[in-house]
């Protein structure tokens, strides 16, 4: 079996950014068996390396061949010069460093990343420029966005709502974005040149935002209550069946021990 796992909620708290309980020793145990795996994560606030050495300093050992997060993606997936970008003021100096200029005037696209702190002006203001042509563009499509014991609306609650408001269609680019998964699996096949998703586990806390979509490329799905969700009650009754996850645990520590 191979392995996608998710960062944030999975590996690391959302409290205090550390390890959950047995996600070292599971980094470990991969590593020591040569299992293969990628961890994917929805990272924004960081460069891309910067957040894999952060990983590192707390003890996942995690190289660079199993690492993926959408920031790596984006310079080939959007083309366009002119953006108005919303998330975070860290989210914002990276795309900045990447060459695009923000433009909060006549975009040719709105960019959206993660933020607990939206204000309604800023919804105004990504609805007129989509009722104006700007394409819609999410870095990933999470259900949820945990910070301080808080829960917000994720940055695929925020692509809905401009949908809804705006019709305009939207692309994704961190999970579930089939793209993403796509190169995550590309990259996983560098480790082993046979895998398919069929052969791949999914372990993440977003069953909406992450390990839905994973299902209907036919993932295996797990589930941990380690970060968005206290209890599988929740959220669990409330999905259609085909959107249930395979199995439910606790924290990473609970699905080794299944094994």
């Amino acid at each position: 079996m191979n392995y996608f796992i998710d960062v944030q909620g999975t590996l690391i708290d959302d409290l205090h950014r550390q390890p959950v309980r047995g996600s070292r020793e599971f980094i470990d145990y991969l590593n020591s068996e040569n299992i293969p795996y990628m961890v994917i994560t929805n990272n924004t606030k960081r460069k891309s390396g910067d957040f894999l050495a952060y990983l590192n300093d707390i003890g996942l050992n995690i190289s660079s061949q199993h690492y993926l997060d959408p920031l790596m993606l984006l310079k080939t997936a959007l083309t366009e010069e002119r953006i108005a970008a919303y998330g975070s003021e860290p989210f914002l100096r990276i795309v900045e460093s990447l060459g695009y200029k923000l433009d909060y005037e006549n975009p040719e696209s709105v960019l959206i990343a993660i933020k607990e702190d939206f204000s309604a002006d800023e919804y105004a203001q990504m609805i007129e420029f989509l009722l104006k042509g700007s394409t819609l563009v999410g870095m990933h499509e999470t259900a949820l966005y945990a910070k301080n014991s808080k829960r917000y609306p994720g940055v695929g609650a925020i692509l809905k709502m401009l949908q809804f408001a705006t019709s305009a269609s939207y692309e994704v680019l961190g999970k579930p974005g089939r793209a993403f998964y796509d190169e995550a699996l590309r990259l996983l096949r560098l480790q082993d040149n046979g895998a398919s998703f069929n052969e791949v586990t999914i372990i993440s806390d977003d069953v909406k935002g992450d390990l839905a979509g994973a299902k209907e490329l036919g993932m295996k799905t797990a589930f941990v209550l380690s970060g968005k969700y206290r209890s599988a009650d929740e959220i669990i009754p409330y999905l259609n069946p085909q959107e249930r996850p395979d199995g439910v645990y606790s924290d990473m520590q609970a699905y080794r021990e299944s094994l």
